[in-house]
This record gives structure tokens, sequence and C-alpha cells, in this order.
């Protein structure tokens, strides 16, 4: 049985994961942590991890980036494994994820859908495919009109996955707004709509001449990001330091 503390418990994700561990005969929630504090969940829920007293074997955060540097602390100073699901970490954060990682088991994912993770996948195969033959390349992201930041964690991911396959010389645009000029070839436009309760949409964009290959990923319930993150958690139980992501979880 892997013993887990839901750091960000009154969140939507956390609520989703506790629902979802119940169904689950191999991991149980020991603990909660959220800034909001009690609940009616059967297990006791802290402030802050530095009020927590009961063992676990991991923990999942789905907090938000300004808790993340109190958590990478606990972590490595308890030898606490770590599925790291907030976005919106800035480029110090990532750096200090990085180094916790040396100390204790680390798995950051910008999204922990399996299908999400097979469109990376698939990504790295096609993307240089489109590139020779000289299509553009763009990425819309649709969230609820409540998440903080955009663009959208996952949707840098995509960018990054067909990035990493063209040598990484692509830029990232937002924002065209400002620029009178034609289309540079080696960019990456990144487009973020914000509005109503869309779960997360993401589309990626082939335009070729006459042509467009769209190659897409619809989320209708955050059950699929929770039960990976449960799979993860499970994963990650008893993992040396180092820094994992879904894509060793589903090998």
């Amino acid at each position: 049985m892997t013993r887990m503390i839901m750091h960000g418990c009154n969140g939507r994700m956390g609520h989703v994961i506790v629902d979802l561990v119940k169904e689950d005969a191999d991991i149980e929630v020991v603990a909660g942590v959220d800034a909001f504090g009690e609940s009616t969940y059967d297990f006791p829920v802290f402030k802050s991890l530095s009020e927590v007293d009961v063992a676990a074997d991991v923990i999942v955060d789905f907090s938000n980036a300004s808790a993340v540097d109190g958590l990478l602390d606990y972590c490595a100073e308890h030898n606490t494994p770590v599925v790291l699901c907030s976005t919106g970490l800035s480029k110090e954060q990532l750096d200090k994820v990085s180094e916790t990682s040396k100390k204790v088991a680390v798995l950051k994912s910008a999204n922990m859908s399996v299908g999400v993770n097979a469109l990376l996948k698939v990504l790295k195969e096609v993307s240089p495919l489109f590139a020779a033959a000289g299509f553009d390349i763009e990425i819309v992201e649709k969230h609820h009109n409540q998440k903080l930041d955009a663009p959208s964690g996952t949707a840098i991911a995509l960018a990054d996955s067909i990035n990493e396959s063209l040598n990484n010389e692509y830029e990232y645009v937002y924002d065209r707004s400002e620029r009178r000029e034609k289309r540079p070839v080696k960019e990456i436009g990144i487009s973020a709509v914000r509005g109503g309760t869309i779960v997360g949409d993401h589309d990626v964009i082939f335009a070729g001449h006459d042509e467009v290959v769209t190659l897409s990923h619809r989320a209708y319930s955050r059950a699929i990001f929770g039960k990976g993150a449960i799979e993860a958690a499970k994963f990650l139980a008893g993992k040396g330091a180092g820094m994992y992501d879904m894509a060793d979880v589903l090998a």
C-alpha cells in the first residue's frame, strides 16, 4: 500500500484525486495539505507541510507555483518523492526542481494524461517530416476561465517536443500584434484561449501549401489527469533520487 500526501487537497484536482484513490486498493491518502485548512476528508488536513506529522511514501502536488519552493524544500529534507503537477513555474523554480532531483525522486510532467504523453512521442517523429516539407507550426490551447497561467504547461511541452526534434532551431512566439512582417519560417506560434469550463484542448497545426494537418487532444474530464497522477505516485514511491516523467511511468 502506497501512502500518499495530497498537496493542494482542497483544489479541483485535489478533490478528483482523493475520490479516485478511494477506488484504488494499492494506494491511500494519509494526509492533505492546503492553505485553506480543514475539510470533510477522512484524513487529517494541514495548512502547511511544516505541520505534517504523518509518514508518507510520496507526495502528489496539484497546488500552485507559489507553494512549490516550500514543497521542494520539504521533500529534500524528508527524503519524500514528489509528483510535481503545478504549472507556471519560473526559471528559478525549474532550476530548483532540477537541484532537488539530485537529492530525492521528482516526477514532473506538464500533463499527466496518457493521451498527451503519447502525442508528445508522435510529435517527435512527425515534426521533422513536416518541417522539411515547409509546413508552418502553430499550437492553440484552450482552458477554463479560472486557469492562472498562459500558455499552458502542456502547450509549452508540445512545443518543446517539436523543437527538440528540430535541433531547437525554432523560436516561440506568443503575440504578433506589434509585428508588421511575414511569418518567419522557424517559429512556433502559441495561442491561449480562456473561457467557460473547458477542461483542456490542445491543437498542433502543421500548415502547408494548400493543406493542413492538425493533431489534437481533448480532455473531457479532469479524471484523466488524476488517474495519471495516481499511477505516477505508485511508480515513484521507493525510487531513488532523479528526474522522472510520465514516459517512465508508461514505459
